[in-house]
Parts: structure tokens; C-alpha cells; sequence
């Protein structure tokens, strides 16, 4: 037996509803795969979040064991990539959506889901990092590829009190970016400032309907919010310029037009971080391992124990969590 967030769905009223708690779970219960996990630590994400509170409709089936990110030791291995003993790293692949994830004590996955944890960062050092940090690297490595370096302007980060947001500015801050951060929370603009931004701007300059084009602005973008706010920063990029989209916490919709894209000549990349081919994961951890530093982990995540992860998922959804949440399973 071992100890695990489990959601199940019932009925209320002809409604049915989500409900999340910690339990006892057999390995029995767990979902098929090649390779069996002792989970050390996991993380608490907004996607996360939305599944724990069933604000969104992430789950695919019940019961689910949400989270999508673990770090953890093999126990029993099917695949010649891995053996009893490695430790490994899970981001994304449906994990936490529709096969159980990382808020229990054990997990059993796919073996090409997994990737070794990389050098020069601890266990929890990668849970730290989780998805929030993973996918920041990939959106910088968007910007990079495009040419978009420091001498080619500011670079602009919204959510940036958020898990990727924090993350993105400390990276971009540390590859010699200047960085401009937007958040809805600007008594954090000190806290955003020591992570490396140059400048906060309330995201209400951005999060209202705006001009289809507007004043040239930013080289880049690493956007975390959609809607409104991803409308009015491609308005305002500079020519050429890059913006990079991860993230929906205003809205899953893009309210802009063209005119950016074909006056001047500014282009749009999402970043999916959850079926990552294996090359680019590894290539994103590996530069992750030599960015960032002992104190950036503290700087940036906070850690609870499972049994408060469903009081944070909604502190989480409703704005009051700031930078990372990680889950230590053991605790």
C-alpha cells in the first residue's frame, strides 16, 4: 500500500462533480507501463490545479492520480533503457490527464515517456524546475533559434509570477536579457525584480482589447496568459520579432489579426511542452543544468507536503501562489 491523491467524479444533484483526496492505493491500481517508480517528489501545476478543483476539464477518466511531473527511482524495469536503481524524470505525455501521475508515492509509465535525471541537478532540483521551468527553457530556445538575442531589445514575460514566468525571467535574465514582466499582482514587482526583470507593467496595459497594431515594443515574448494579452503583444512587437505561446491563464482565445504577422513580419510559435520529442527534452534539461544555480530553487518554488496539495491547487487557480509548488512525497 502506499499513500496517493486520487480524483473520483460523483453526482450531486444530476451533476456530476470532482473530488479530490488523499487515500491509500494498492500497486495493483496502478495503469500499465514498463517501468515502476518510487515518486520522490512531484509538483503542483495550474494544470494540476484545474483537475484537482475540476475547473477544467483535464481529466479523462476516473479515477485519476493528477500530476503531471515526477522524479523518482526505479523499482522494476521491463525496458533496456532503464534499470532498478536510475533516476528519472516525467513531464507531460497525458500523465495526471488519462494515466495516473506523479501525486503518489508509486507510479508505473511508459519507459519512452521517461528520460534519465539530467547532471548537475538534485532530485528535487528537478521538481523545482518541473514543467513550469522545462517549458520556460523551451520558449527561450524558440526565441534563440529565431535569432532573438540581447542586443535586439526587451524581451517581454507575462504571468510572470507564475511557475514559467519566474522561471523564464531568470533564465533570460542570465543569458543577458533585458526583461520586462508583466503581472496582475504588482506588490510582487520587488520579488519579480530580484529573479532579474528591468521593468514590471500591470498586466491591465495589456489585458483589455486593443488596437490591432501598436507601438513597436518588445523583440521578443514569452507569453503564459493567451487571450487579450497575446493579442496586444504580438500588437506591439518590434519588426521581426518573436513571440512564443505556453500558457492560457486568461483564455484558451486569440482575439487579434494578421496585421502583425503580415506588416511586420512578427512570428507566432507555440510551445507544447507535453509530447516533447525526447531530443528537445533532454536538450532543454541539459541547458537548464548549466543556467541556473543553488539559490534559484529557493528563489523560486516553495515546498508542501501531499497532504496540502488540494488547498493550494485552489489558492493556485486563485492567484495566491507565487513562483513553483513542490510536492515532497515523502514528507
Amino acid at each position: 500500500m502506499f499513500k496517493g491523491l486520487l480524483i473520483t467524479q460523483e453526482t450531486d444533484n444530476d451533476r456530476k462533480k470532482s473530488v479530490a483526496t488523499v487515500t491509500e492505493l494498492n500497486e495493483n491500481q496502478l495503469p500499465e507501463g514498463d517501468v515502476l517508480i518510487d515518486v520522490q517528489y512531484s509538483t503542483l501545476n495550474y494544470k494540476d490545479g484545474l483537475a484537482i478543483t475540476g475547473k477544467g476539464p483535464v481529466v479523462r477518466s476516473f479515477p485519476m492520480v493528477p500530476g503531471i511531473d515526477l522524479v523518482g527511482k526505479v523499482l522494476e524495469s521491463d525496458s533496456s533503457r532503464f534499470a532498478p536503481g536510475d533516476l528519472v524524470v516525467l513531464n507531460g505525455f497525458g500523465v495526471g490527464e488519462a494515466h495516473w501521475g506523479g501525486l503518489a508515492e508509486r507510479a508505473r509509465l511508459k519507459s519512452e515517456w521517461l528520460i534519465p535525471l539530467p547532471e548537475g541537478i538534485e532530485a528535487k532540483q528537478s521538481m523545482a524546475i518541473g514543467t513550469a521551468g522545462y517549458t520556460a527553457m523551451l520558449s527561450v530556445l524558440a526565441l534563440e533559434k529565431q535569432g532573438v538575442t540581447p542586443e535586439s531589445g526587451d524581451i517581454l514575460v507575462t504571468g510572470a509570477n507564475g511557475g514559467v514566468g519566474s522561471y523564464a525571467i531568470r533564465l533570460l535574465n542570465r543569458l543577458g536579457y533585458r526583461v520586462v514582466a508583466s503581472t496582475g499582482r504588482m506588490e510582487e514587482a520587488d520579488h519579480l525584480k530580484s529573479l532579474g526583470a528591468s521593468d514590471v507593467i500591470d498586466r491591465h496595459t495589456l489585458s483589455e482589447p486593443g488596437k490591432p497594431l501598436q507601438k513597436e515594443r518588445w523583440a521578443g515574448v514569452i507569453d503564459c496568459v493567451g487571450s487579450h494579452t497575446l493579442a496586444n503583444a504580438c500588437a506591439s512587437t518590434q519588426y521581426g520579432g518573436v513571440v512564443t505561446s505556453c500558457g492560457l491563464a486568461q483564455g484558451m482565445d486569440f482575439p487579434a489579426s494578421v496585421a502583425p504577422f503580415i506588416l511586420r513580419g512578427v512570428k507566432l510559435i507555440g510551445i507544447d511542452s507535453v509530447m516533447r520529442p525526447l531530443k528537445d527534452r533532454m536538450e532543454a534539461w541539459q541547458r537548464l543544468s548549466e543556467l541556473l544555480q543553488a539559490e534559484d530553487y529557493d528563489a523560486i518554488s516553495e515546498e508542501i507536503p501531499l497532504d496540502k496539495v488540494v488547498e493550494t491547487a485552489y489558492k493556485l487557480l486563485d492567484g495566491q501562489v507565487r513562483g513553483r509548488v513542490l510536492v515532497n512525497m515523502k514528507a
